[in-house]
């Protein structure tokens, strides 16, 4: 198998993974069960995402796509730091549910648009 299809899938499967990771997080908030943020559960996002950021930049010097050069990939970084931001305010137990909600809408729309312009590259 080739370096791109080893990192292009660990990429795919980091990059599913943190969404999974992050929706389990926010039902355990909504059902009311705030001490997964004592367990791993706490950590293994951050774990997640470090190989998901390796995976992206090492995908970046075995292909011809470069930020700033091709739009879709300047696109999916600036989606990639609002989901991060988004994500945020949707797990700070001390914001309101009205910004925790909205947040959490924002995130997943965010993560859709991320999701379609990798599988579609339209610019």
């Amino acid at each position: 198998m080739s370096t791109y299809m080893i990192l292009k899938s660990l990429h795919m499967t980091t990059a599913y993974l943190t969404v999974v990771l992050l929706a389990l997080r926010l039902l355990l908030d909504a059902v009311g069960k705030p001490n997964w943020r004592q367990t791993p559960l706490r950590w293994i996002p951050h774990a997640n995402d470090t190989v998901l950021l390796v995976a992206a930049i090492s995908l970046i010097f075995v292909t011809p796509w470069m930020p700033f050069v091709h739009g879709w990939v300047t696109a999916k970084i600036f989606l990639l730091v609002g989901y991060i931001v988004a994500g945020v305010f949707a797990l700070k137990q001390t914001k309101s549910l009205p910004v925790r909600l909205t947040a959490t809408v924002l995130a997943f729309i965010q993560v859709m648009a991320i999701f379609h312009l990798a599988i579609a590259k339209p610019f």
